[in-house]
């Protein structure tokens, strides 16, 4: 027969009460007493029953993730720590991508809305076309990333900051020109790319140097080929700058390709720096310096908003700015 909670409560020695709070998360259990909860669950094979407990609270026991696109290391990265965290709060994550669509967004929060997940974690572009722009009956959701929206929860890294640390780390080494790759187009810019423009721009003005635009690479995708693409193209038709500034990793790895293709070396001709610090960085060729930031914690702080989102509808809205370091690896030299 199917272990209970009950069964699980009289092994561990607890209340069924203290058996939901380990296993739905939300609520402070000492750690000795989840101990004997999760050998008890462990030992009994107790799975909880979601169907069960929806009728009960009118929960589904899952949420939604939803990022822009799961092909790169960093999406599937940062999935892997929501999916992992989630999971031991008694939550399942339907993953889902929008391609940069609002539509799909609107998709998402009416499958919401129809209670068929407890509540969204959103990674939308740019808010002004965004569902988000509107919060008349907004479910549970939590924005992960750079849009600003004001009135709902959110996590995100400080991109204008880390960006003009990434340019200043390059500037005192001594590089003057510094290629952006992936730098803001003018017709559909995101809200990071042009918070990593804005903190790049600002470190070149600290030492008075102007914003070159022959130095910007604009990007159609943040993806590794498109990022190989258009850099050989700029290549072609513009002097090797001193340094590359790649808005993300992926975008670095196209880059470093291109070089060593035209058999440029990296540092010695050039120099790269990339952000993210998605694993593959540091076995790149040479190893990459960029912009690191925890993704356990990250995903932790998203989903303690969800949770406290889901419990206290009416609760202020909250951000949460998630700390970030450089990573200094082979692809930098002194000028």
């Amino acid at each position: 027969m199917r272990a209970t909670v009950r069964d699980v409560a009289a092994l561990a020695g607890v209340s069924p009460k203290t058996v939901s709070n380990v296993i739905n998360g939300g609520v402070v259990v000492r750690p000795a007493t989840r101990e004997r909860v999760e050998r008890a669950v462990a030992e009994l094979g107790y799975v909880p029953n979601l169907s069960a407990r929806g009728l009960r609270n009118g929960r589904s026991g899952a949420i939604a993730l939803t990022l822009p696109e799961l092909g790169s290391a960093y999406s599937a990265e940062l999935a892997q720590w929501f999916v992992e965290l989630a999971r031991e709060r008694g939550w399942t994550v339907q993953l889902d991508q929008t391609g940069s669509d609002p539509e799909r967004e609107r998709d998402l929060v009416s499958r919401a809305r129809a209670h068929l997940v407890d509540g969204l974690v959103l990674n939308p572009v740019s808010l002004s076309a965004s569902v988000l722009a509107e919060t008349e009956g907004l479910p549970p959701t939590v924005v992960i990333g750079e849009v600003e929206p004001e009135h709902v929860d959110q996590v995100h890294v400080d991109s204008r900051r880390a960006a003009r640390e990434v340019s200043t780390y390059l500037l005192d080494r001594g590089h003057r020109r510094i290629a952006v790759v992936g730098a803001a187009r003018p017709t559909d810019a995101t809200a990071t790319s042009e918070l990593r423009d804005q903190g790049h721009a600002d470190a070149l003005r600290a030492v008075g140097l102007p914003v070159d635009p022959a130095l910007r690479v604009p990007l159609p995708a943040w993806t590794t080929s498109a990022a190989a693409t258009a850099f050989a193209d700029w290549l072609d038709v513009h002097p090797l700058p001193d340094a590359v500034f790649a808005y993300t990793d992926s975008i670095a790895f196209g880059v470093l390709h291109v070089l060593a293709a035209r058999g440029v070396r990296v540092p010695d001709h050039v120099s790269v720096v990339g952000f993210d610090d998605v694993d593959a960085a540091a076995f790149a060729i040479p190893a990459l310096t960029t912009v690191s930031f925890d993704r356990r914690a990250f995903a932790t702080a998203a989903l303690d908003l969800l949770t406290r989102r889901i419990a206290e509808r009416d609760a202020p809205p909250t951000t949460v700015v998630v700390p970030h370091r450089i990573v200094e690896r082979a692809s930098v030299a002194d000028r």
